[in-house]
């Protein structure tokens, strides 16, 4: 590739050579005529923009050799020749080819449009002129490109095709070789830790069981930096303060199938905090900001901590208006002590004000609905917290992909910014139809169409059908979250439901098909909880057969076979999680109740409560606890329907026993539910091993505890509530949110079982079951 760049120095010279001899025969003369000869694709007027001559000048030795410069300089050409014929300046140029052709083969690693993309970008693409010191670049960036992939012994050659008109075609011919795999790693000077410890904190590893999934057995110079980053950061967060990664090696091996990295660390001493002081101006009473700080004197020092309790320290100024708030922490270490003494500097800077907020990108939805869900005030002082509680609200909408708020600073001021919010709208619309399989109820066919901004006025339209051996379910519901200004929402639905008993193994036969219509309201106390009230009135059909328990028959025989109830039911919620899908920390606590009113005939109250609550222990480990009680009763001397019993067992209260098996029974040892519930679950959250950054699959680990109890149990054991007829169990599960919807499935072992319980260890649920 060397070659042509040499012609082409030479072919310069050598016409400045011809120049100079030329110009030493003839004197200097006035230009009266320039012509160009050999163009076939450049127009004449270019060559005439690019001379640095024009008719009239006088032509001198210097001013001809500019012009040959400047021409070879347009990169246009591989020759060009000035001739003067009485006055007359004749060029005569040889055009470079154009491309006419790119073509890849051999590539199996890339998509052949990407790599196009990536070396058009380079200035070599089909149109353009040939210049062959980019076809050397586009060499390289190949090679880096699969270099970044881990493939070493990638061997790229280029050939150029002479075609006609002037035109040539440009082939790379790629031989991709094997991946290199990182063989080894080993971390050097390390005392305190492990290095098994330290080589879990790093995302490369050799490779494994998952690596041909995560590819992080395939060295990368970024991935590298990142790890080391995080082994500071495991270093730091343990009190080592003088860590320090003194070198990193890495070398391939001779056939370029084997990468070995070794990280040379100095670790230091351990430090712990002696003392945390507060300096500088702070508007807020000192024992408020004091309250923020999470480093305490005597503990190991831990830098994330100390982020924390900066970070805190800002936002609580911030939510005063003092928006660019500045918290430095300014350490004094004692190394004979090894200790060290932070002084947190407060510096608030001025007290800001909102001037305006400007609201961006969308399109459909209206400005009022994005308005509503914002918390900060216009002409108000500027408050952190409610500009982030305004961006979750917008986020939890569902109508936007993205959602930006900037505060930059009112030009000509230095105490107002304005609130800048930008959203990327997305599709709200959805129709679908899929199928799940449940391990309870098989084979569940759905179809749904929504539209949860309707007409970009933030209602929500939805109709529904599920279709499953269980439980069918169509239903139609239409809500307004902003009934009034204050954000009561109204809704209304109406619904069939259908429930086959039949098909569930182990649970009293009965059948019974329900019409339903009702309207909702919703009030929000405060930005955590929330109030629904609701009235409905169903008409519920009752099927009974010789296999059915005994009351089921009775309670069709006094009440007949077709029955209506005029339903209230009422809820408080409190939610405070950081996600609906995968939760890290906070909690979700409800109170409900729904009552069967004597305008109906069937008369009876059921109460539950639930609380739930997410810990984080780490980065990657989450515990929740989930505890559940139920009771429900008749009225007026009725009893509570059968068909509004509780039930216990299955994917979502016990895993291990057969849905809705625990509790009384009957005779036959049918499952028949009961008028009181108690569940209790307990499970640890971890990424997969292997998948520590992929946020669409999570593993946990249980214990699950729970039954159903009531005066039915015709075995006479679950009359009472009894913590001796609870039953347990434990094992592991796995969620993942795949293309075709979430999948969980679960494998436990029961752990204090019955003779007659239905145990089914293995449980799985796939696609949206309703």
């Amino acid at each position: 590739m060397k070659k042509p760049m040499t012609l082409t120095r030479l072919t310069l010279a050598l016409a400045a050579v011809f120049v100079t001899h030329a110009a030493s025969a003839e004197a200097p003369f006035v230009v009266k005529d320039i012509r160009v000869e050999g163009i076939q694709r450049t127009e004449a007027g270019t060559v005439f923009s690019y001379l640095p001559v024009k008719v009239g000048d006088t032509m001198t030795d210097e001013k001809t050799a500019a012009a040959i410069k400047a021409l070879y300089a347009t990169g246009f050409f591989k020759d060009v020749r000035l001739e003067a014929r009485d006055g007359v300046v004749i060029v005569t140029v040889q055009e470079r080819p154009s491309i006419a052709k790119i073509t890849l083969s051999g590539i199996k690693e890339f998509s052949e449009d990407d790599l196009k993309a990536g070396l058009k970008q380079t200035g070599l693409a089909e149109g353009r002129v040939l210049d062959r010191s980019l076809v050397e670049k586009a060499e390289q960036e190949l090679q880096r490109q699969y270099f970044n992939r881990g493939k070493y012994a990638v061997e790229i050659k280029s050939t150029l095709t002479p075609l006609e008109r002037n035109r040539v075609a440009v082939q790379f011919d790629v031989v991709e070789g094997d991946s290199a795999k990182i063989r080894q790693i080993n971390i050097v000077g390390n005392k305190a830790f492990k290095e098994k410890e330290l080589l879990n904190q790093l995302t490369s590893t050799t490779p494994n069981w998952l690596t041909w999934y995560t590819k992080n057995d395939q060295y990368s110079k970024t991935r590298l930096a990142g790890d080391l980053e995080a082994l500071r950061s495991f270093y730091l967060n343990r009190g080592y303060l003088e860590f320090n990664v003194d070198s990193t090696q890495v070398s391939i091996s001779p056939d370029k199938q084997g990468i070995y990295i070794t990280v040379n660390v100095t670790e230091g001493p351990q430090y712990r905090v002696s003392d945390v002081k507060l300096a500088g101006q702070m508007l807020v009473p000192e024992a408020e900001l004091r309250k923020l700080i999470t480093l305490e004197p005597g503990e190991v020092f831990e830098r994330d901590r100390l982020t924390e309790s900066t970070k805190k320290i800002g936002d609580r100024l911030g939510n005063d208006g003092y928006a660019f708030a500045n918290v430095n922490a300014v350490p004094e270490l004692d190394k004979e002590k090894s200790t060290v003494a932070f002084t947190l500097f407060v510096d608030p800077g001025r007290r800001v004000y909102v001037n305006r907020i400007n609201v961006a990108g969308n399109t459909r939805t209206r400005d009022e609905v994005v308005r509503r869900e914002i918390r900060q005030m216009e002409g108000a002082y500027y408050d952190a917290e409610k500009i982030n509680r305004s961006r979750d609200r917008l986020n939890r909408l569902g109508y936007f992909n993205e959602v930006n708020i900037e505060t930059p600073s009112v030009a000509g001021t230095t105490d107002q910014v304005d609130v800048n919010v930008s959203v990327a709208e997305k599709s709200t619309g959805n129709i679908m139809l899929g199928a799940g399989f449940s391990s309870s109820e098989g084979l569940v066919l759905s179809g749904s169409v929504s539209q949860s901004n309707v007409f970009g006025t933030g209602n929500r339209l939805s109709a529904q059908i599920n279709s499953g051996s269980v439980n069918t379910v169509y239903s139609l519901s239409y809500t307004n979250p902003y009934y009034t200004i204050d954000g009561i929402s109204l809704g209304y639905d109406i619904y069939r439901r259908d429930v086959d008993a039949s098909e569930l193994d182990g649970v009293g036969d009965y059948e019974t098909s329900t019409y339903g219509a009702g309207v909702r309201f919703g009030l929000p106390i405060n930005e955590r909880d929330f109030i629904s009230f609701g009235l409905t009135y169903e008409q519920t059909s009752i099927t009974t057969d010789a296999d059915s328990p005994t009351n089921y028959q009775k309670f069709e025989e006094e009440f007949g076979s077709d029955n209506d109830t005029v339903r209230v039911d009422t809820s408080w919620a409190r939610d405070t999680r950081n996600s609906h899908l995968f939760p890290t920390r906070g909690l979700f606590q409800r109170v409900a109740a729904e009552v069967g009113t004597p305008l109906g005939s069937l008369e009876y109250y059921k109460l539950s409560f639930q609380h739930q609550q997410y810990f984080p222990l780490s980065k990657r480990f989450t515990l929740m606890l989930n505890g559940e009680v139920g009771v429900g009763g008749g009225l007026s001397d009725k009893p509570l329907p059968f068909f509004k019993n509780f039930y216990a067992g299955g994917t979502s209260s016990v895993r291990g026993f057969e849905n809705g098996t625990l509790g009384p029974k009957d005779d036959e040892n049918n499952a028949l539910g009961g008028d009181k519930r108690v569940v209790g679950n307990a499970e640890l959250f971890f990424p997969l091993p292997g998948l520590k950054d992929d946020q669409s699959l999570r593993m946990s680990a249980f214990v699950d505890a729970g039954a159903t109890f009531g005066p039915n149990d015709d075995q006479h054991r679950y009359e009472n509530f009894a913590f001796g007829d609870l039953r347990y169990s434990a094992g592991v599960a796995v969620l993942w949110v795949s293309p075709l919807g979430p999948l969980k499935f679960s494998l436990a072992q029961p752990l204090s079982s019955k003779e007659d319980d239905e145990e089914e260890m293995f449980q799985f649920t796939l696609g949206n079951v309703f």
